[in-house]
């Protein structure tokens, strides 16, 4: 069983990991509406054509925009200033789905007296700017808003080191384990979310770069996600999978299924493997209303199981059905029909279904 419990120091690394987004947040700076946006005939305030002239570069990164409305300004400044960092600090969205999903599932448990941590997981679907970025201003003229955003270089500088560190130690927990342990579909998936930490903790260290202000941070020392990820791929490689198969036509359906697993990295065979996709083929004659030809319908259910936990991990199904002259050449043709659907659509299922699996609770 795997969870995660974090102080609360450590909760702020990983209760933002793989969000990149976070919105900012009501301005600092502003206690009210009315107190944040200017009268339309007040004069215009220096940081909507240079947000520099108010937010000083040394100490700021800074961005403005407008909008129709208050919400889109802030919206429109926040984007600009995720720009300023350029593509380098972008988060993959499947990152941030992988990781929403592991807090979601209870995988990772975050504990923190901060109610501020907790109410950035709870809504972080609704997150859109950097960690610790927040906006300070909001002018109003002619129903024109304009919006400045600020993040603090000091501030932001200790919170990313922070996180990375934090992100760091939940990789070694992730990753320490026994081989039997390892070498499993569980083990698989610890490597895999390894590497989506990884991936993002690169992020916050060019974020660091970025803020350039010291620290402890060496970008040099951390791994790439895709070392992670091809441990994975080598613990895969280690896993047999047995196909119990009923009622195939000169294995032509096992073979299928051999070549799709193998597509992802899979070996089969094993007399005693854990894991065991069972298949079950069934074809039979059909027959329709003015129809000078003869049909066969075909239904394929094949169950990825673990025998370990007595459970079906991935559950896959097609069906059809062909039709000729003669029964026998529509049954070739169902059975070539099932060969083709599993290599077109095998594959890529479980492809989708290994690269969102999460360690277990």
């Amino acid at each position: 069983m795997f969870k995660v419990n974090f102080s609360q120091k450590q909760t702020l690394g990983f209760a933002f990991l793989g969000f990149l987004v976070l919105s900012g947040c009501a301005s600092s700076g502003a206690s009210s509406e009315s107190d944040a946006v200017a009268a339309s005939d007040s004069a215009k305030p220096g940081w909507v054509d240079s947000p520099y002239s108010v937010y000083p570069e040394s100490q700021y990164v800074a961005a403005s925009s407008s909008g129709i409305d208050r919400n889109d300004a802030e919206k429109k400044a926040l984007a600009a200033l995720v720009a300023v960092f350029g593509q380098s600090v972008q988060a993959d969205l499947r990152m941030i789905s992988r990781y929403s999903e592991a807090v979601k599932n209870g995988v990772v448990q975050v504990s923190s007296e901060n109610t501020e941590v907790q109410n950035a997981i709870k809504t972080s679907s609704e997150m859109e700017s950097l960690i610790g970025a927040e906006i300070r201003d909001v002018w109003e003229d002619r129903r024109t808003y304009y919006a400045a955003a600020v993040l603090d270089r000091e501030k932001a500088s200790s919170l990313y080191t922070d996180m990375i560190a934090s992100n760091q130690r939940i990789i070694s927990d992730l990753t320490s384990m026994s081989d039997p342990e390892k070498y499993s579909l569980d083990g698989y998936s610890r490597y895999r979310l390894a590497g989506t930490i990884a991936d993002v903790n690169r992020v916050y260290a060019n974020v660091l770069t970025i803020v350039g202000k010291s620290s402890s941070v060496n970008p040099g020392n951390l791994k790439k996600g895709d070392d992670y990820r091809l441990e994975a791929a080598n613990i895969a490689k280690a896993i047999p999978v047995a196909i119990q198969i009923d009622n195939d036509r000169a294995d032509r359906i096992k073979s299928a299924f051999a070549g799709a697993l193998a597509e992802q990295g899979f070996r089969t065979g094993g007399n005693n493997s854990r894991y065991v996709l069972r298949v079950k083929v069934n074809l039979n004659a059909a027959e329709y209303p003015n129809q000078s030809n003869k049909f066969t319908r075909y239904v394929i259910d094949a169950n990825f199981v673990d025998t370990a936990e007595n459970s079906v991990l991935f559950p896959f199904n097609i069906n059809g059905r062909e039709g000729h002259l003669t029964q026998t050449e529509a049954e070739n043709r169902a059975v070539a029909a099932a060969e083709k659907a599993i290599a077109a659509q095998y594959p890529s299922l479980l492809a989708d279904y290994l690269a969102n699996l999460l360690p277990k609770k």
